[in-house]
């Protein structure tokens, strides 16, 4: 089973220094995946497309994403020539990673839209064919819809290679969605999907891939995890939101379960603390132990 492993940071305009040591870290120990998360209505956050720019200038090895990007935020367009550029730039380093919107007030209040789920999920359908539209250079991209549309608009450029859209969805018409169009499913951290529901979301988006015509395994399944990797093994039941506090070999066991009996192939820690130490434990020694179990 191949797996992947990674990181996330939120973008904390005061702690800009800080995330680009980590990242630089994270890169030098090998690490595959960095996802930054994006709300772009919260004060205290830097711009995340800013703050992935520069990490992507300053690392060689690393893949970084949006955790997730806020869609009605940014333009459909905007985003696909945006993501294009970056991954260019990166020599294939960035994947886009969606999710079709929350803290409605918040983005309401920041000029953007208010939108029902229903809207919200259409709009997330009409936006990722724009930005793959956008993907295809010497087209005059025509994609018709309610939210996001463009009407023979010149596309390109393409990106240095194929990448991957990943859904940040929670309910079961979201998840029909990932397993319909989607390259992927970024599982939203347990505070809005708990654990105990992670396994039913697989079967829907594996269930919806097949009803498509397409093969499960071509849907990646990214589980983010949050808690804190102790030097004591500590009790842990994946239920609820409740933080993972254990030490490596406990977070490895986990991990592999996760990887053996639900299916998921990649795994991006959320430490409580950011910090050397945690990734250091991450890096050297839950991922090792991890692959090793599923060896």
């Amino acid at each position: 089973m191949e797996l992947r492993f990674g990181i996330q940071l939120a973008p904390v305009a005061e702690e800009l220094l800080r995330i680009r040591e980590l990242a630089r870290f994270a890169d030098r120990e090998g690490l595959e995946l960095l996802g930054i998360q994006d709300h772009p209505y919260s004060g205290p956050l830097a711009d995340t497309f800013a703050v992935i720019a520069t990490i992507l200038a300053e690392t060689s090895g690393l893949t970084v994403f949006p955790d997730v990007a806020s869609l009605p935020m940014r333009g459909a367009a905007m985003l696909g020539k945006q993501a294009a550029t970056l991954d260019l730039l990166s020599n294939g380093r960035f994947e886009l990673a969606l999710g079709a919107g929350a803290f409605w007030p918040a983005i309401t209040a920041m000029g953007g839209p208010a939108r029902s789920n229903p809207e919200a999920l259409q709009a997330l359908e009409e936006a990722t064919a724009v930005i793959r539209s956008m993907w295809q250079p010497g087209a005059k991209a025509e994609v018709p819809g309610d939210y996001y549309a463009v009407h023979g608009v010149q596309s390109g450029p393409a990106p240095a290679h194929s990448v991957g859209i990943w859904f940040g969805s929670v309910g079961p018409k979201a998840n029909a969605l990932t397993g319909r169009i989607a390259d992927g499913w970024a599982a939203p951290i347990p505070h809005y999907l708990p654990y105990e529901k992670w396994e039913a979301a697989q079967h829907l988006i594996s269930a919806a891939a097949v009803d498509a015509g397409r093969d499960p395994g071509d849907v990646a399944r990214m589980a983010q995890l949050v808690g804190h990797i102790t030097e004591a093994p500590g009790p842990v039941t994946l239920r609820g939101e409740e933080p993972i506090r254990t030490d490596a070999a406990g977070w490895a066991r986990i991990l592999a379960d996760l990887a053996v009996e639900t299916g998921f192939d990649t795994f991006v820690y959320w430490p409580e603390t950011a910090d050397d130490t945690q990734l250091r434990r991450w890096i050297g020694d839950v991922v090792p132990y991890t692959r090793a179990l599923c060896a």
